[in-house]
């Protein structure tokens, strides 16, 4: 067990145990105010009856003296005997509420008074009641035994009648409630009892909750230490069970490791594909120089040689350099960029075109434009120059895989759906195509397809630039097969909104 469970252990212990003091603290303090308010009680209980009827009789045959000899006598019922002043017979506090409520309960006349007020042959009146406890409430059975045993002593005595049986050596009756009844067994113990269980069900639970607490955040630091050492494999994938935001991070984390697994892929592989386009033309540059240094006669080939081959290593360290600052996020844009702007998208597309019927001409290439009139106040707010480098690399893309004597298709439109309005650029060929599977591939850095990748010069870089660009910009960028041969290339960018 970590450092961390037995924090949560200790926080969600120390929670249960306050808890539980405070909740059996109160409940403590309720019941004795109840108990409180129940010694306040008069006894109205049948033992009650008998007690109070044979103080009564007592007071009554043998005066103050036999009372006070009889109530001495009693060890589980205080019965009060209150004269008119508001004195004890024995001495004993007497509470003002009690004996309010006593003489309220005489003023009733009950049919069987548990309060009753007794002249003594020497002319004192007794005010004579039993108050209630929870204790003697539970010994209605010993109240009993006691009553008759104090009856069977004093009485006799206080009318002359001789000494008492157990005074001449005769055992104390045992009738039907003479039987003692066993001891309580009250220990000091019991009263732990209850704190000792809840202690150990918030020991319980504190362990499982700080367990399930802790054992996420274990592993999470498990995969940290594993990703620290280059291991990126996902370990929170199946933990669908849990449905709280512990599991959510572990998600999360394998999604980031995903992330930082793909894009490590990424770079080996741009590696790799970087070091066999240069391995090519860096072999041609040497196999050039050492023909110049064995043949000084071709001195004018070996140059345009290494001069054609340095132009193809420098256009491919330029498109490296342009993709690597759109992959690092240096074409952000968007409206509050610095360098962005509001472009016309008709008139860049028509600038292209021009260039590229130019070009196209050697190989009798056509290009037709064509567009709605609604292109001719269609904005988009971004980096001209970036737009243009990839709406041409897609044009560009199609007259290199067209056939001689082709024509390539640049449609220009505008979109609607519910929430956005986009413009849309389309550069269709009648060249080779792709398989189905590669239409997404296409986009990817150095990917060239089966069909092409010996029959067309460039290094597979032009499509993931433009896809950078229009991604940059908000957009989409895909590719589809047309029917009767040829690729589709749809570029969607957002329109701008008037202001």
């Amino acid at each position: 067990m970590g450092r961390l469970f037995w924090k949560f252990f200790l926080c969600i212990m120390l929670a249960q145990v306050t808890a539980t003091i405070g909740i059996g603290g109160t409940f403590w303090l309720k019941n004795r105010a109840a108990q409180q308010e129940r010694a306040l009680d008069i006894d109205t209980s049948p033992p009650a009856q008998m007690i109070i009827e044979a103080a009564s009789a007592t007071v009554e045959a043998g005066g103050s003296q036999a009372l006070r000899q009889f109530l001495g006598k009693l060890e589980r019922m205080r019965v009060f005997a209150v004269d008119a002043k508001g004195q004890e017979l024995m001495g004993r506090t007497v509470h003002p509420a009690m004996l309010a409520k006593a003489r309220a309960m005489l003023e009733q006349g009950q049919a069987h008074p548990v309060v009753r007020e007794a002249a003594g042959g020497d002319g004192k009146r007794y005010l004579l009641f039993l108050p209630s406890s929870e204790r003697f409430r539970n010994a209605e059975a010993g109240a009993a035994r006691d009553t008759l045993n104090a009856v069977a002593m004093s009485g006799p005595r206080a009318m002359g009648a001789g000494p008492r049986p157990h005074e001449a050596g005769a055992p104390p009756p045992r009738g039907e409630f003479g039987r003692g009844m066993p001891p309580r067994m009250d220990t000091p113990y019991r009263n732990f009892i209850p704190l000792a269980a809840a202690i150990a069900a918030s020991l319980l639970f504190a362990f499982l909750l700080a367990w399930y607490f802790a054992r996420p955040i274990r592993d999470l630091r498990q995969a940290f230490e594993a990703a620290s050492h280059g291991n990126l494999a996902p370990r929170f994938h199946a933990s669908g069970k849990r449905g709280d935001e512990l599991t959510d991070l572990g998600r999360d984390f394998d999604r980031m490791t995903g992330r930082l697994r793909s894009l490590m892929d990424s770079q080996t592989r741009l590696l790799h594909d970087v070091s066999h386009e240069l391995r090519s033309p860096l072999a041609r540059l040497q196999a050039a120089i050492g023909l110049a240094h064995q043949q000084p006669e071709k001195m004018a080939a070996s140059m345009q040689r290494i001069e054609r081959e340095s132009e193809r290593m420098d256009k491919l360290i330029g498109e490296l350099l342009t993709l690597s600052r759109l992959e690092a996020g240096a074409a952000q844009a968007g409206a509050g960029h610095t360098h962005s702007e509001d472009v016309s998208i008709a008139d860049l597309v028509h600038d292209i075109v021009d260039d590229a019927r130019y070009e196209a001409r050697a190989r009798l290439l056509g290009i037709a434009l064509a567009g709605d009139a609604a292109m001719a106040d269609a904005s988009v707010t971004g980096q001209p120059e970036l737009l243009a480098r990839a709406v041409e690399n897609v044009v560009r893309n199609a007259i290199k895989h067209s056939p001689d004597g082709g024509t390539v298709h640049v449609e220009l439109s505008r979109l609607h759906d519910d929430k956005q309005e986009w413009l849309r650029i389309a550069v269709l060929d009648r060249g080779p195509g792709v398989a189905s599977a590669d239409l997404a591939r296409i986009f990817e850095p150095f990917f060239r397809a089966s069909n092409t990748q010996h029959s067309t010069d460039g290094h597979g870089l032009g499509l993931a630039i433009a896809r950078h660009v229009i991604n940059a910009h908000g957009g989409r960028i895909s590719a589809s097969l047309r029917s009767g041969g040829g690729l589709c290339v749809e570029m969607l960018l957002p329109v701008k909104t008037p202001g």
